[in-house]
């Protein structure tokens, strides 16, 4: 009779409908993927389409979504429509079992990696952001190469009436005559003027800003100066009128921010993209079929499941736990492990007037409550104790954890209060269930490896790379090569292990405050030259990182309504008051100036020169940031090729010929170091044999 029963309650979840209310799916294109190179490769086909959902805003891990009351249809129920893409082998029997469910970033997809492809791993991303007008369209179909959207609702007062509210947009590095839009990295902002009158709103320029936060020469516009308008040659100011650009009637100076404050109408209520993602991975996951009997492509098939975001991507996956969303509508853990990558912050999605596409800069969200996975006393901002983890813990759905960095992040992405708290006076515990690598003096996902990518005339570009962000400008030195690739190989293998086979990662590696075994000191100062110990080297300032080189978090006043510690709420204040600026730190660095602290990576542990997880924006034709770190770029000095041209360019680091002698020498460099990376679990034994014959054919001191 138990078996019975048993049996029989297996049948009905396999031919339960839609799970999470996800009600419908549309399939609206299939095709093959190109076959994938390697031994024993599986067949692939590419489903794109859509999922209609429906939210109850009773229900308690709804109605955490700012604003969910103020979109309700006339039923009480709140729908949104977000795109998909599922990537599986065409023969159901070859899939592995696990479901990597990614994270668009800014609508954009990832490639699915090789060896997933591989193993018969299934890839699924779906849509979450519902305010990156500028780059995605509600449309039927999503596609490798096309753009996710997320459909939903704006917030309503009584009656229908409209809500409104101060917002603030940025033009930074323009210049001429023509009519300016105002952007959040490369997306229009999201919200309207309600009034085209100049006098409504306020525009100012400034003539600089710091990294503490201190205005520069600030200087209003008077209303009949500018306009709401486009204008062009052929339409001089005030121009054509237009919503989302902003009109000078002198032109815009490139040396000169401006920055607009002004009245908006219809928020979106952009928490939906949480619960979203969070039905769509428990459909696909568990759903036999939707209400009307549409099949899932991948029903019965999935055994497992990891959630995985790059940057921005990853910094919603902290912000989707930490506000409890792990847990499915239905009960239980949606995923069993969570990938957040080159992430260290929570994404800004869940509060009124949301600018989730913003990165680095003034006055943009994302620092705000815990960064830090554990409890932890946040005295210095006077909030309470609190950790990312605690309502998984509390409804028993937290996943396995995995977070890895590099340099860029403690640098330019506001990093190092996860690790050490916002005074910065003792490292946090990491729980268990958390494994954290830090991939020193590496730049923002790595940068493109090889051997000859340091070398000056042979790989290393002679010109600095962008630096990224709204039309920020360009770095100084050439691009940091110092790749991720090998180490994400490594983790990717390791997380899989842990997920499906309870086998556990290496031990957690990355700098800390604490001195280790054999150390004298900390692998982590304080943020500027003399806390890390950087040395003076030929092509730089003497004096960089100075103090204030860094981009720390600030400690924002958005308003009484919001709620600072799960980055929610109304904020009335546009743009924020600055209370305090946290301290920030750093990896300390070898004589070399590069970092100590990190996980073993063989360009690091037989290094060509000085890789840095920074770089300092040139001035040419966006000079408003010359001098500043390039946002979150790296850069790169190469170390000299003999004596001669070290004495001569006063170069403190020894050459490469004083230090591997010759090409045979830097070889077996490269051999001591792979062989050291894949001891500690960090470098494939594959992806170490290609490391070696890399080297071998390199050009370095042939």
């Amino acid at each position: 009779m138990r078996t019975f029963m048993l049996c029989s309650l297996l049948a009905a979840v396999l031919i339960a409908p839609a799970q999470a209310r996800v009600t419908r799916i549309v399939i609206d294109e299939v095709q093959p993927l190109p076959a994938a190179a390697g031994a024993g490769a599986i067949a692939y086909e590419q489903i794109a389409g859509r999922a209609f959902g429906e939210l109850d805003p009773g229900l308690a891990g709804n109605a955490i979504i700012q604003d969910i009351a103020l979109a309700k249809d006339a039923d009480g129920k709140v729908r949104y429509v977000a795109s998909f893409l599922l990537l599986k082998p065409m023969d159901a029997a070859q899939a592995s079992g696990l479901l990597w469910h990614d994270v668009p970033n800014r609508g954009r997809n990832f490639p699915m990696a090789a060896a997933e492809r591989l193993a018969g791993d299934v890839l699924l991303a779906s849509a979450w952001q519902g305010d990156n007008s500028g780059g995605t369209a509600v449309r039927p179909t999503a596609s490798v190469a096309g753009m996710h959207f997320l459909k939903l609702p704006v917030a309503r007062g009584e009656g229908g009436a409209a809500i409104t509210g101060a917002v603030f947009g940025r033009i930074v590095n323009r210049s001429g005559p023509n009519s300016q839009p105002l952007l959040v990295q490369s997306n229009p902002v999201p919200y309207r003027p309600v009034s085209l009158d100049t006098q409504a709103a306020r525009l100012v320029s400034r003539g600089g800003e710091t990294q503490a936060g201190e205005v520069l020469d600030e200087q209003q516009i008077p209303a009949d100066q500018w306009a709401w308008a486009r204008c062009d040659a052929a339409n001089p100011f005030p121009g054509v009128p237009d919503a989302t650009q902003v009109c000078l009637k002198a032109g815009f100076d490139a040396r000169r921010l401006y920055q607009v404050v002004y009245t908006a109408a219809d928020p979106y209520v952009l928490g939906i993209g949480f619960a979203a993602w969070r039905d769509v991975a428990s459909f696909f996951k568990t759903a036999r079929a939707d209400d009307a009997g549409t099949p899932n492509p991948v029903a019965g098939r999935i055994t497992h499941s990891i959630g995985r975001g790059i940057s921005q991507s990853g910094n919603f996956l902290r912000g989707w736990l930490h506000l409890g969303f792990n847990r499915g509508e239905t009960g239980g853990p949606v995923h069993d492990g969570l990938w957040p990558i080159i992430a260290g912050r929570r994404i800004a999605l869940n509060f009124r007037w949301a600018q989730p596409d913003g990165v680095l800069e003034l006055y943009q969200a994302g620092s705000e409550g815990p960064q830090w996975w554990s409890p932890a006393s946040d005295a210095l901002r006077g909030l309470p104790s609190a950790g990312i983890l605690g309502r998984c813990e509390a409804s028993r759905s937290c996943p396995k954890i995995i977070e890895h960095f590099g340099s860029a992040e403690v640098w330019a992405l506001k990093l190092t209060p996860e690790w050490v708290g916002t005074d910065g006076k003792s490292d946090l515990p990491l729980p268990d269930s958390v494994r954290r690598y830090y991939i020193a003096s590496s730049n923002h996902g790595g940068g493109v490896g090889g051997f000859d990518s340091s070398l000056p005339g042979v790989g290393l570009p002679s010109t600095g790379p962008a630096c990224p962000g709204n039309n920020f400008g360009t770095g100084v030195l050439p691009a940091n090569p110092v790749p991720h690739t090998e180490t994400v190989n490594a983790l990717r293998h390791h997380f899989r292990q842990w997920v499906m086979k309870g086998v556990a990662p290496p031990p957690s590696v990355y700098p800390t405050l604490a001195a280790r075994a054999g150390e004298p000191t900390g692998s982590l100062g304080p943020a500027h030259k003399a806390g890390i110990g950087f040395p003076t080297l030929p092509g730089l300032r003497a004096t960089v990182p100075e103090p204030d080189f860094i981009m720390p978090v600030h400690d924002y006043d958005w308003g009484p309504q919001f709620n600072a510690l799960d980055g929610s709420g109304v904020p009335t204040l546009a743009p924020p008051r600055i209370k305090q600026v946290l301290p920030m730190f750093a990896p300390r660095v070898d004589a070399d100036g590069n970092e100590r602290g990190g996980v073993p990576v063989v360009l690091l542990d037989a290094p060509l020169g000085t890789y840095l997880g920074w770089n300092i924006t040139a001035g040419g034709s966006r000079p408003f940031h010359q001098g500043q770190i390039c946002n979150y770029v790296g850069g790169m000095l190469p170390f000299a090729r003999t004596e001669a041209e070290r004495e001569a360019n006063k170069d403190p680091r020894p050459s490469l010929q004083q230090r591997y002698g010759d090409h045979d020498g830097y070889v077996d460099a490269v051999r001591r170091a792979a062989a050291r990376a894949t001891a500690a679990g960090f470098l494939l034994p594959d992806d170490a044999a290609a490391l070696i014959d890399k080297a071998r054919a390199s050009a370095v001191l042939r």
